[in-house]
């Protein structure tokens, strides 16, 4: 398993608690239609998805499912692929 795969970190259905505490609803928000792409992460990344089912697959790592009602933590300098199989409607922040 590799150290990006380890790092691509989903938490399933967040208290409401843990989501004030980041201050999710006040972030930007990024929606797409499902599709297939690459993406290479510059800067950590944490969204909270409000609508979607994707399956991110670390560049020769293990995908990964997250969707609707998931917190989740994509590492700084991670190469993937993101499949987006249901729309996506996302709270965002970079850093």
């Amino acid at each position: 398993m590799t150290s990006q795969t380890q790092a691509i970190q989903v938490t399933h259905t967040p208290s409401e608690a843990q989501l004030n505490e980041l201050g999710v609803r006040s972030w930007p928000t990024w929606s797409k239609e499902a599709s297939k792409f690459p993406w290479h992460y510059d800067d950590r990344e944490t969204c909270f998805f409000l609508e979607g089912d994707v399956i991110v697959t670390p560049e020769g790592g293990e995908p990964v499912s997250m969707g609707k009602g998931d917190l989740v933590t994509f590492p700084a300098g991670m190469a993937c692929t993101w499949e987006i199989r249901a729309d996506v409607n996302k709270h965002y922040q970079f850093g």
